[in-house]
């Protein structure tokens, strides 16, 4: 008699990377309200106008929804907010 061993594999995706990501950066009583408009241009690729607008939200809220997207590119652009300094943390956008 020959027994066989039948392994059985399950495997999950992580289906966190398929949702959208946002980036959001928060108020600090650091940095200058144009060094914020400076790094939004630089970072995002916003114009004056968007640039300020996002700046003014840090500012009056506390916080700026600036970008929402995969995954991977919001960890590029957080990392690159705060290399500059901002306050920027991912959420989750349900």
């Amino acid at each position: 008699m020959i027994l066989e061993t039948i392994t059985k594999t399950e495997t999950q995706e992580d289906s966190s990377l398929d949702i959208p990501w946002r980036v959001v950066v928060l108020n600090d009583p650091v940095n200058l309200m144009n060094y914020v408009v400076m790094v939004f241009k630089k970072v995002l690729g916003f114009n004056d106008t968007e640039a300020t607008k996002h700046m003014r939200e840090v500012h009056e809220q506390g916080r700026s929804v600036v970008w929402s997207g995969n995954r991977e590119k919001a960890e590029n652009y957080a990392y690159q907010l705060q290399h500059w300094h901002l306050q920027t943390i991912l959420e989750k956008d349900d």
